[in-house]
């Protein structure tokens, strides 16, 4: 029996029979397989960093226009789909690309995509990207996008994108107003279009709230009016009063 010796030999000694005699052989039990898998009869496809990049992806791509720059700022962002015709098939995302005519961020821009594939591809929960990009905020200050919702900086576009993306993939749930606070919302909406109908043809009646709105703090949307005495958001709902 061959003996690979790893260490430097200070001394040896001849050793009997008797001492040569091989140690009993310790049977190792093979793992059983998964439940899940046993009972599939397959083993399931699960997303880490040694997968194989297919030849074609399935992708989206959002275009983002914000006052920073005149030109458009276009995220792909491409999936692949796992245990295809399966029960259990799952799109998971895969790769970002992130192009435009502006290059005055093209090398952070680079290196950020990089990283975000880097850490979909390495698999496991990935949605804390986005808070972990809409918390970064620009010291020379925000921006609003159309509809008054605030993007404290460039990066936090991003991050709403993927936002955007995980949830039209199934990785997010959408945890908007339920039936009672989107009735509310209808009902707060009509009654100051009732008060004021110029503000509605001016902005509400285009996706968009009231010129004079303020930010809410709770969906960081310009959408807050005074109504009956009360701050309340168009957007959310939210109210001092209650």
């Amino acid at each position: 029996m061959t003996v690979k010796i790893d260490s430097k030999i200070v001394k040896y000694a001849v050793l009997s029979k008797e001492e040569t005699t091989p140690a009993p052989v310790t049977v190792v039990p093979v793992a059983e397989p998964e439940p899940v898998q046993q009972a599939l009869g397959f083993s399931l496809e699960q997303m880490h960093e040694a997968l194989e990049r297919p030849e074609m992806l399935l992708g989206s791509t959002y275009k983002v226009k914000t006052p920073l720059s005149e030109h458009a700022m276009y995220i792909t962002i491409n999936d692949i789909v796992l245990n295809p015709g399966t029960p259990h098939e799952q799109r998971r995302p895969f790769e970002v690309f992130i192009n435009s005519k502006n290059m005055d961020h093209f090398q952070w821009i680079v290196a950020l995509t990089r990283i975000i594939s880097a850490v979909f591809r390495k698999g496991g929960d990935v949605t804390f990207l986005v808070e972990e990009l809409k918390s970064v905020f620009d010291p020379k200050g925000g921006y609003f996008k159309r509809g008054g919702k605030y993007m404290p900086s460039l990066v936090a576009e991003i991050g709403d994108v993927i936002e955007s993306h995980l949830r039209l993939i199934g990785l997010l749930k959408d945890d908007g107003l339920d039936e009672h606070q989107q009735k509310l919302v209808a009902e707060k909406r009509a009654q100051y279009a009732a008060r004021s109908v110029s503000d509605v043809a001016g902005g509400t009646a285009a996706g968009e709230f009231p010129a004079g709105a303020t930010l809410c703090n709770k969906c960081q949307t310009r959408a807050v009016i005074v109504m009956d005495g009360c701050m309340t958001c168009l957007n959310c709902g939210d109210s001092k009063c209650g």
